[in-house]
């Protein structure tokens, strides 16, 4: 585990606005809610700017993955001045599209993106709401090197710490600003 990189009032705004939901979505499961983050104009727009921020100057584009990363990515892009790339569920964008398979826990999925989205060279800042496994975010690493895109870092809301997508993840830079 690497110490945050957000500063504690950022900590503070995240921490006070996920909402616990215990039996969801099956039995056992405590989900952690953002929708009141996004909710709250005030929460979410002091979130996005303290973004901003932190990665000003040090990306050429967002890419937010399916769905709650387009969320945080779209104003962040916005903010930033740079360019959103969507990372999608396979048969969601028109093509051409560039795909990977990857595993799941239980099964598989694919993650496309549209290669043109992503300029040779770009520095390419993924972001989601949550890390847990890592294999979305991996997939997404490796569509944007394939589109010709530089991307190392990995921004999140939220990491389930237990669930050991970090360690998939091996060298890139993961930001999280919550860990459970």
């Amino acid at each position: 585990m690497t110490e945050n990189p957000f500063p504690k009032d950022v900590v503070e705004l995240v921490e006070s606005h996920v909402r616990e939901v215990e039996n969801f979505p099956a039995p056992g499961v405590l989900f952690r809610d953002i929708t009141p983050l996004i909710a709250d104009p005030v929460a979410f727009a002091s979130l996005i700017e303290i973004l901003a921020d932190r990665y000003r100057g040090k990306v050429d584009a967002v890419a937010g993955l399916e769905s709650r990363g387009f969320i945080l990515g779209a104003p962040l892009a916005v903010a930033l001045g740079v360019g959103m790339v969507t990372v999608r569920k396979a048969g969601r964008l028109p093509g051409p599209v560039v795909g990977i398979d990857y595993d799941l826990e239980y099964g598989s999925a694919r993650m496309e993106l549209q290669p043109f989205t992503v300029k040779d060279g770009d520095r390419v800042l993924v972001i989601d709401d949550v890390l847990a496994t890592g294999g979305t975010a991996d997939a997404a690493f490796q569509l944007i090197e394939a589109a010709g895109g530089v991307a190392d870092t990995l921004c999140v809301l939220l990491e389930l710490v237990d669930l050991g997508g970090r360690g998939r993840l091996h060298d890139r830079h993961v930001h999280s600003v919550l860990t459970y």
